[in-house]
């Protein structure tokens, strides 16, 4: 069963139905599925493709709608949180590191602005060997607050400059569906040599005789991300190359990002390996929250390099695991204080009753941080998504209207009403109510 916002309104209505009637034993989707409309009879195995295309807050959202329900999260490059998480032992880790047979290791290279009419010379190469190349944009359009060059006047100028005698395709998000299936049927056919894109093409697309991609930009993408983009090159039999040109970096330290966007895009220069590059992007940015919801960054509290010290962080959860196993001792004292055995323990059956007050008062409380956190990020991503529909161009309405937006606003409001009652309640245990 397939669910997706793009369906018709009753066809998406029907899907829904049969989902949480049981009917449908396997459904695929996209972000879809973590909308509140949809409900699983007996939600047993969530596969995550794609992770890093997940927030922390959506993975949980599409989590909470079985009990506890076994978790399969597959991607290229893990980011720096779900890496620190393996450290900790909150996932197991199984790697598939050998390439497909015949497939050879995409040679990737780092180019200073300055070097640009060489990097376009390396292209040029491959269309004269008969194959075929993408450049990629970070933006559909240009844009006056920001410097970039995007990606139809790229199309444009590179049609009519660099590469006239080939034809040059464009693809991007914003192109109907139809023009988007004829482009990339022309590009399959290799009726198109080049193809313009916008990192709409960062997955599902599988060219065996595109061997090269040119990358604008660079910096301005997360290593996870290139690493996706990189690895729509090399399909095929023939060596291929992957070409970062990148603003700023002609010296270390120097530039918008600094040494920070040169030392993520050597990363990736020096290894195809996923988790090398995922190790690297710990190194530069952080492991994030262990125990809140951002995904990098330096975590307020450190107790160790988690690249440094993995065998000890290993010996430290084995005993962890099974110090819990063998004493159980928070699961104990919350039997006692909620049976007669309180009164025993503590003394008096009133003062059990305080223990125990002051218990769901702690609890309460723990609730609150956890929605405050939730509301955090929620507020993260409608910014990060309006920023994002901003630098494409979209106009003010469209914005307005989006979706996904519209569904943080809600998220909002339902948790802003979790934290008024959660107040209440709190008072009522103060008052003695």
């Amino acid at each position: 069963m397939r669910e997706d916002r793009r369906g018709p309104p009753k066809a998406r209505a029907a899907v829904r139905a049969q989902i949480e009637a049981g009917q449908a034993h396997i459904v695929i989707g996209t972000h879809a599925l973590i909308q509140k409309g949809v409900r699983f009879a007996q939600l047993g195995l969530a596969v995550i493709d794609e992770q890093h295309k997940f927030g922390v807050l959506q993975r949980k959202t599409l989590l909470d709608k079985g009990y506890h329900p076994d978790v399969l999260v597959l991607t290229a490059t893990p980011i720096p949180r779900t890496l620190a998480m393996t450290v900790y032992g909150d996932l197991d880790v199984s790697v598939i590191d050998a390439l497909p047979p015949g497939r050879i290791p995409v040679r990737t290279w780092l180019f200073s602005e300055a070097q640009r009419r060489r990097a376009y010379q390396l292209v040029q190469d491959e269309m004269r060997a008969g194959r075929q190349g993408y450049i990629v944009y970070p933006l559909v359009e240009e844009s006056e607050k920001v410097d970039l060059q995007a990606a139809i006047q790229g199309a444009e100028r590179l049609q009519a400059q660099e590469f006239r005698s080939v034809r040059v395709g464009l693809l991007h998000g914003r192109m109907k569906t139809e023009e988007k299936e004829r482009t990339m049927a022309a590009f399959k056919k290799g009726e198109i040599p080049i193809l313009v894109a916008t990192t709409v093409i960062e997955v599902g697309v599988d060219i065996p005789n595109a061997t090269v991609m040119l990358v604008e930009h660079a910096e301005r993408f997360g290593l996870a991300q290139l690493h996706q983009l990189r690895g729509r090159v090399g399909r095929g039999t023939q060596q291929s190359y992957c070409l970062l040109l990148a603003s700023g970096i002609r010296g270390k330290g120097v530039g918008e990002k600094g040494s920070e966007a040169r030392q993520r895009l050597e990363a990736l220069v020096n290894s195809t390996d996923g988790f090398v590059i995922a190790e690297e992007d710990l190194r530069i940015r952080g492991p994030g929250e262990f125990f809140g919801v951002r995904q990098w960054g330096v975590p307020e509290f450190r107790a160790a390099n988690l690249i440094r010290d993995a065998a000890m962080l290993e010996q430290a959860r084995q005993e962890a695991f099974a110090l819990v196993k063998t004493m159980g001792v928070v699961q104990r004292m919350k039997h006692d204080l909620k049976t007669g055995w309180a009164a025993l323990r503590y003394g008096t059956a009133k003062v059990a009753g305080r223990a125990l007050e002051e218990t769901e008062r702690l609890q309460l409380r723990l609730e609150v941080r956890k929605l405050d956190e939730r509301m955090k990020d929620v507020y993260r991503d409608i910014g990060e998504r309006a920023v994002e529909l901003h630098e494409r161009g979209e106009p003010v309405d469209r914005i307005l209207a989006d979706l996904e937006l519209a569904n943080g606003a809600e998220q909002v409001s339902a948790l802003k009403a979790e934290r008024e009652k959660l107040m209440r309640d709190m008072d009522d245990l103060r008052s003695g109510g």
